[in-house]
């Protein structure tokens, strides 16, 4: 992979699947960053796409036709009070970290949430005290230095690798409260001018 072009961030396609599902089973089989145990197949990974493409943005990053990472939004809780919150989820290639990618991701991700009338943005994270090879603190690290803040802890709720492992929930307020709030616009209905706005286009 040549240094000669900047990543660019883009909507993911759902034939994008096969491809970021490499860069996802990393974190199923060896880490417990995902709380899943098994590797999702292609077709149900690219399912997952499409069906957070119906509400929300699915964002790929991609250099020199290479994927590296991705993040999504998707519903916080499936109840109508909830619509103005949503829940982040950000992986990267292993290759790719500290490169400012996540902070990239991110940036689109919110930027895309303001236009879509979204206020919260929520991140699920895995959590331990004590740091082993499958979890390190930096997941919450990272988003607390993104302007992410802690708001609760479930304790020993995740069971993997014979470890309890705890949760964390952080959140970003990403724009006042209104009174009456305008819907929230799904993500295939913004314009074109609003995703120029993003920076996504």
């Amino acid at each position: 992979m040549s240094d000669n072009t900047a990543p660019i961030i883009r909507i993911a396609r759902p034939e994008d699947a096969p491809k970021l599902l490499e860069i996802y089973a990393p974190y199923v089989e060896h880490t417990a960053i995902s709380f899943e145990y098994t590797v999702p197949t292609a077709e149900e990974f690219r399912a997952r796409i499409e069906a957070t493409l119906q509400k929300y943005p699915y964002l790929a990053a991609e250099k020199d036709g290479a994927l590296l990472g991705y993040a999504c939004t998707h519903p916080f809780i499936g109840r109508a009070a909830y619509d103005w919150s949503a829940e982040t989820t950000i992986y990267l290639r292993e290759d790719c970290r500290k490169m400012g990618l996540g902070k990239k991701l991110y940036h689109a991700l919110e930027e895309i949430s303001k236009a879509q009338n979204i206020c919260n943005l929520n991140a699920c994270i895995g959590w331990t005290e004590k740091e082993d090879r499958r979890l390190t603190k930096n997941s919450v690290l990272f988003h607390a230095h993104i302007g992410y803040t802690l708001v609760g802890t479930f304790r020993k709720c995740g069971y993997k690798f014979d470890t309890w492992y705890d949760m964390v929930w952080m959140e970003k307020i990403l724009r006042e409260h209104p009174a009456h709030p305008d819907p929230v616009i799904p993500f295939p209905e913004l314009t074109k001018e609003q995703l120029k706005e993003t920076g996504l286009l």
